[in-house]
């Protein structure tokens, strides 16, 4: 199955939400339209993800170059996703690649997975480039003078490997796909009860400006819009499951309310069946039968498959 209709080409919005830091997002989110970050110092500039396409990395990697006062760089990517490490090769066989320690393993097993589930995006020349320096919890990058402190939020939250940048002197968060901005949150590769723990460390941070893994930068309002959708998640499948319904067939008869109007509504069915192994299981990030629970959110959607705007 393909997307079909339209596909409006998202546009590049960068926002200076620092002194030489910039949300490098888009104006418009949804599948695999991932946003990156770029701290620019005096030698070089660390980058926070890459993106799904070779054209939109290309662009990115512009944008570092004119902002970069040196030739360095650094690469963080916050999980294993292809829409946020594609376009790794792009910065060169010198830029050092940074991340937690599971995701090579994840990078490697998921390959070019993306590119299958949507073949009429135009990928270009797009690689799994693997970080050459790992961590577990938690290291700090200097850029300059300026700390970056990076996190592992998990053990399993968006997805197992899941890392923050988080530049506590100028109280900005790099949240990756923790938190989506504008779009239902997604925790089919993780887990709803990893994520809520997460969000709550997060917001003890104190960020003032929260740039999400995708969509417009927001402030931390977006972290506690987050928790209640997750606590909706949560509330919702102890009913139906007491119920006897299916994730599916409990997504298909519930009004989204106040979220009604988050784009990607068809990932409450994935949150459905992470919540619903939740509560029969003290363990979290179990994986799951993803491809038969995308094809539950594509009856979800109408039988269409999701547009990936990228």
């Amino acid at each position: 199955m393909t997307a079909t209709g339209a596909r409006p080409l998202a546009r590049p919005v960068v926002r200076e939400v620092a002194e030489d830091v910039f949300a490098y997002t888009h104006d418009r989110g949804g599948w695999c339209v991932s946003n990156a970050g770029v701290v620019a110092g005096r030698d070089g500039a660390l980058v926070i993800d890459t993106l799904a396409t070779e054209g939109r990395t290309r662009a990115l990697a512009e944008f570092v170059d004119a902002h970069a006062g040196g030739p360095g760089r650094t690469i963080l990517n916050t999980h294993h996703h292809g829409d946020h490490n594609f376009g790794n090769h792009q910065f060169g066989g010198a830029a050092m690649v940074v991340a937690h320690d599971r995701i090579r393993s994840e990078m490697i097993e998921t390959g070019l997975a993306l590119t299958q589930l949507w073949p009429q995006v135009e990928w270009g020349d797009v690689r799994v480039t693997l970080p050459t320096l790992t961590f577990i919890d938690r290291v700090t990058v200097w850029v300059g003078e300026r700390r970056v402190e990076l996190i592992h939020v998990g053990p399993a939250a968006h997805t197992t490997n899941d890392v923050v940048a988080w530049l506590p002197a100028e109280q900005v968060l790099f949240a990756g796909d923790v938190v989506m901005s504008g779009a239902a949150p997604f925790c089919l590769f993780g887990s709803v009860r990893g994520t809520l723990d997460a969000l709550r460390r997060l917001t003890a941070l104190g960020a003032r400006t929260v740039v999400a893994g995708h969509g417009p930068v927001a402030g931390p309002e977006i972290l506690t819009q987050t928790i209640r959708y997750l606590h909706w998640i949560e509330n919702l499948a102890a009913e139906g499951k007491s119920l006897g319904l299916t994730p599916l067939e409990l997504a298909s008869q519930v009004s989204l309310g106040e979220f009604e109007e988050l784009i990607d509504a068809e990932r409450v069915v994935g949150n459905l069946h992470v919540a619903y192994a939740e509560l029969d299981s003290p363990e979290i990030g179990v994986p799951l039968d993803v491809l038969a629970i995308f094809d539950e959110m594509v009856t979800y959607n109408g039988g269409q498959v999701p547009q990936c705007w990228a």
